[in-house]
């Protein structure tokens, strides 16, 4: 029974592995503005395994990205591995109950299964971040004036991102190599966004989102508590400095990531309370 079990499991997934190289094929015969069009249905329709296929195939070719081009590729990967990220939590919540449990049946299935989730993650987070290096990040660099370091660390912070989310469930040594490029390209972001003469301005909402995520990094991650605190304290203050320079179509988008800044600063402190 199992062997049939196993290699209709097989069939399967050769099936959708032949439906994939199809629809890859497919996507490869359109218009670039045809791929950001059906990217666009996609989304609309929550179908974003779809949406990664369309932007996959902008993001490869030879134009860099405009700024909707980004963010749909930036809002298909994130709702991707958002979906991943969620089950290897719940996943690893219950192995966690069934080893206390003392049930070796249960956790040796939650733990092949919690791996296969491991394996997609690694999957979509090799793609994005092969993508970023090779095609978006020399994209950037061939851009002028205020465009280029928008570009450049939006990339270098996506490219941040996704080294964390291997952070998140990699053990050891390979935790310790994923956190060490995330923190690089976050680093790499900061002095591009932070730069005198051509940075970005402390409202900027790359720039403040930036500032969220290598916080969560230094918390979640490195468990710098008084890193991260400092960090989003800054990110915050300055941006409260300069907060009537800030442009009318970004102003949203700003103030909501520095009510993120200040939730995770108030939770922090509280919580270092509590340690001490």
């Amino acid at each position: 029974g199992r062997s049939r079990t196993n290699s209709r499991a097989e069939r399967r997934v050769e099936k959708q592995q032949e439906k994939k190289a199809r629809m890859e094929s497919y996507i490869g015969d359109l218009s670039r503005d045809d791929c950001v069009y059906h990217a666009r249905l996609a989304e609309q329709a929550e179908r974003y395994d779809d949406m990664v296929l369309y932007m996959k195939a902008v993001a490869k070719g030879d134009q860099e990205l405009s700024v909707e081009e980004r963010n749909l590729l930036s809002v298909a990967y994130k709702n991707v591995i958002g979906a991943r990220r969620a089950s290897w939590r719940v996943l690893s919540s219950i192995e966690a109950k069934e080893k206390m449990k003392g049930d070796d049946g249960k956790v040796s299935k939650v733990s092949a299964y919690r791996k296969k989730v491991e394996d997609e993650l690694d999957d979509v987070c090799d793609e994005i971040l092969n993508i970023i290096k090779n095609n978006l990040i020399p994209q950037a660099e061939k851009m002028k004036g205020s465009e280029k370091a928008e570009s450049q660390v939006f990339y270098y912070k996506m490219s941040g991102d996704y080294h964390r989310y291997l952070a998140e469930f990699k053990l050891d040594e390979m935790r310790r190599d994923c956190a060490e490029s995330a923190l690089d390209s976050y680093k790499q972001a900061q002095a591009i966004a932070e730069a005198e003469d051509d940075g970005l301005p402390p409202t900027h909402p790359i720039r403040l989102g930036l500032a969220l995520n290598l916080s969560v990094f230094y918390y979640e991650i490195l468990a710098e508590q008084e890193q991260a605190c400092d960090l989003a304290k800054k990110a915050f203050d300055s941006a409260i400095a300069e907060l009537d320079s800030l442009q009318e179509e970004s102003y949203k988008d700003a103030t909501l990531i520095m009510q993120l800044l200040r939730d995770n600063l108030t939770l922090w402190t509280s919580d270092g309370e509590e340690k001490d």
